[in-house]
């Protein structure tokens, strides 16, 4: 598992963040500024209420350590790109959508070095060890933030390019994701019964609990339905390749990638679910 821990893990994460900013506009930035209301209540119910919802869980769950802290390693991670795509069937405001995905991929780089070092911290006991704030930080940034940046810069400097080359990159990622997450699970496949057994239930309650949670707040705060799905389908499905990545070179994966693996097969089917119950519902006029 050397090189695919070491070398066609990291490369798989920062192509899917590269292609992640070949999709976006500086306009998707400045949007937040014009609209930041609907942001501001997505991207707190995404970095805030998420983690807290989890560490609730966690704490209520028997389970080892280990899984405890994947549970917050997948709930610190940011929404992933398929969020969009589902957000768009679901007939929600994809713009915000987009804006959630990109920034909070963004803020990654301060969330989850916080988040995981607390909950190793609590979960694990002790310190950290190698694991701090700071190395955390610079491990995302090296595989989150500068791949996006440069998808960003290719974008401005070569939209031509960008455009055509965009919707091929977008399946190029998928086709990575499914392959890490098959990774993933055979890498732990002697035990991937006892560990779905173990982590299916408490990611498929976390991974329920915050799309609806999520829906009800945006209902209390956001501006309109098409925001509320928008927000919920957000917060439901994570940005599993990062999680799985987090977990695999921060501790060396086993239970730690576990609850990524589990939360990412799992989040489809309720996510499509979530979807076809939203298009029965919304007349396509109200999609916004």
């Amino acid at each position: 598992m050397g090189v695919v821990t070491d070398v066609v893990l990291p490369v798989a994460l920062a192509f899917i963040m590269f292609a992640l900013g070949l999709g976006l506009t500086f306009e998707d930035f400045a949007r937040v500024a014009k609209r930041p209301r609907d942001f501001l209540v997505g991207a707190a119910s995404q970095v805030v209420l998420l983690p807290v919802v989890a560490f609730v869980l966690v704490s209520l769950w028997t389970l080892p350590p280990e899984l405890a802290l994947g549970v917050m390693i997948i709930a610190a991670a940011p929404g992933g790109v398929t969020s969009n795509l589902l957000t768009a069937f679901a007939r929600g405001d994809v713009a915000l959508s987009i804006s959630l995905t990109a920034v909070v991929s963004l803020l990654s780089v301060i969330t989850i070095p916080i988040v995981v070092v607390f909950a190793y911290a609590r979960l694990v006991g002790g310190q950290a060890g190698e694991v701090s704030v700071a190395g955390t930080a610079i491990s995302v940034f090296v595989i989150v933030t500068v791949p996006v940046v440069i998808g960003l810069i290719v974008r401005r400097l070569a939209e031509g390019f960008a455009v055509r080359f965009e919707p091929m990159a977008r399946r190029i990622s998928t086709a990575l994701f499914v392959l890490v997450l098959i990774g993933a699970i055979l890498q732990e496949r002697a035990n991937i019964v006892e560990y779905f057994a173990q982590a299916g239930l408490i990611t498929l309650a976390l991974n329920v609990a915050m799309m609806v949670l999520a829906y009800v707040v945006a209902q209390l705060f956001a501006s309109g339905r098409p925001q509320r799905v928008a927000i919920s389908i957000e917060c439901g499905l994570q940005n599993g390749t990062l999680a799985i990545a987090v977990g695999t070179l921060l501790f060396g994966g086993g239970l730690a990638v576990v609850p990524a693996a589990t939360y990412s097969v799992l989040m489809f089917g309720t996510a499509l679910i979530f979807v076809g119950v939203l298009r029965r519902n919304v007349p396509a006029e109200a999609a916004g």
